[in-house]
């Protein structure tokens, strides 16, 4: 734990929204739209599928602002928060494989550096505390449109109590040739992460952006209650990648949206281990004609574990196209979940959906379930959907452990082929460190 210069006290008030915007220094309509976010808080609901224990919001830490200043120097860190993102070898991936990288602690965001080349073509990559203060009007024309703040419960706590993030913005025909990384460190118990994300590439650009997430175990519960509105312009491509890592002791309740304008394409990759909740489904509005979209999520739940996952695809146009895969591996008791939204709007001819989802049991304690949602308004419309739910088989095992495998070994390697078609497509450094995660996840439960 590190000392602060100011934390608001725990607990909810619009004299809290009022004191983290004064801390900021933003205009007036930030604040007046923070401050309606959390009047719809305060009215909205949770949905009653909903299975969480309750969150006592009046002992959760809203903001935390660290004597650290914003550097572009890992030298120039506290020699305490540069050890955790040493650890997480967050450096030595800056210099190997990436564009740019922002590295967010608690409420802020500490480190932020873009290669020189970038931006000099004008990429703009920053926390979006800093693009609204440098570029207020790119922001206020994106901001909170795709995901309104009266959207969900936890989306109007997150407008209301937004710090941090990250602020993309690609020109017209960039292309950002290496991914853009941000990673999000709660360091603190009965911490509240409320980061901001804004990914807009213009018309013909294309860009990858990679978000990883970790958090240490303690005895009080924190939460994370992010949002994040992707804005893919004509022939543009975004690819959105998740690798998230909480701690148990962790409430992971998002809001994850994209849209995707005349044959452009966005991917979302996303990666859900650890946590004590996850409730969470990337969405992508196809707007216009020619729009792709591809989900692929994996989810792994263990004891004490409940991770509700999927995606949305909602067809607003003709010759559009979407792909949803899920796959998910439960063990020692830990519960998953596959949720879909399909919608096809009267008027998108020649829509064609794709939607598989598998799961993996690895005992009888555990548990999985699938809620797909189809909601079809057009008659020329090509949709497949599958599921599938499986054990280990005994005839995979015996061949690997007749190959000098023991029974863990096999099962592990199992589990990891399961997995191959999410980790091939994520940079090898995460591939590396998701089969490790999952590999420590099994210690134990397996056997």
């Amino acid at each position: 734990m590190i000392d602060a210069e100011a934390i608001w006290d725990r607990g909810l008030s619009e004299d809290a929204v009022r004191y983290i915007s004064r801390e900021k220094g933003e205009p007036e309509w930030m604040l007046e739209l923070r401050l309606k976010a959390f009047r719809w808080f305060q009215k909205l609901d949770l949905p009653k599928w909903m299975e969480i224990e309750p969150i006592d919001y009046d002992s959760i830490i809203y903001y935390w602002k660290s004597k650290a200043k914003q550097t572009d120097r890992w030298e120039d860190l506290p020699e305490n928060i540069r050890r955790i993102y040493e650890e997480l070898k967050i450096p030595e991936a800056e210099r190997k494989v990436l564009a740019g990288v922002t590295a967010q602690y608690e409420s802020n965001v500490l480190y932020e550096k873009i290669n020189e080349y970038l931006s000099k073509r004008g990429v703009i990559f920053m926390s979006l505390d800093e693009g609204l203060r440098k570029y207020p009007e790119i922001v206020k024309r994106y901001f909170s449109t795709l995901v309104p703040i009266n959207d969900n419960k936890f989306a109007a706590l997150n407008t209301a109590f937004w710090s941090g993030g990250s602020f993309v913005y690609v020109p017209a025909g960039v292309r950002v040739d290496k991914p853009l990384q941000a990673y999000f460190r709660i360091q603190n118990q009965s911490m509240g992460q409320f980061e901001r994300t804004l990914i807009v590439a213009e018309e013909g650009a294309e860009v990858s952006y990679i978000e990883g997430c970790s958090a240490p175990i303690y005895r009080r519960d924190s939460l994370h209650a992010a949002v994040v509105e992707v804005f893919a312009h004509r022939d543009s491509r975004v690819r959105y990648t998740t690798v998230q890592n909480w701690s148990k002791n962790v409430y992971n309740l998002v809001t994850k949206r994209a849209i995707a304008h005349e044959n452009s394409y966005v991917e979302w990759l996303d990666g859900n281990l650890g946590s004590k909740y996850t409730y969470k489904y990337p969405a992508i509005y196809l707007k216009e004609r020619g729009a792709r979209a591809k989900i692929l999520s994996i989810a792994s739940a263990g004891r004490g574990q409940l991770i509700d996952s999927g995606g949305k695809a909602i067809h607003l146009a003709p010759d559009t196209s979407s792909t949803i895969i899920s796959k998910s591996i439960s063990m020692d008791g830990g519960i998953s979940r596959y949720r879909g939204w399909i919608r096809v709007a009267r008027g998108a001819l020649n829509s064609k959906i794709s939607v598989s989802c598998d799961a993996l049991l690895l005992d009888e304690k555990s548990r999985t379930d699938t809620y797909p949602y189809i909601d079809i308004h057009e008659r020329n419309v090509h949709m497949t959907h599958e599921a599938t739910v499986g054990k280990i088989e005994e005839e995979q095992l015996f061949y690997l452990m007749s190959r000098g495998f023991s029974e863990d070994e096999a099962k592990t390697m199992i589990v990891l082929g399961f997995i191959e078609e999410f980790v091939k497509e994520i940079p090898l450094e995460y591939a590396v460190e998701l089969n490790r995660l999952i590999m420590m996840e099994m210690e134990g439960s397996v056997g």
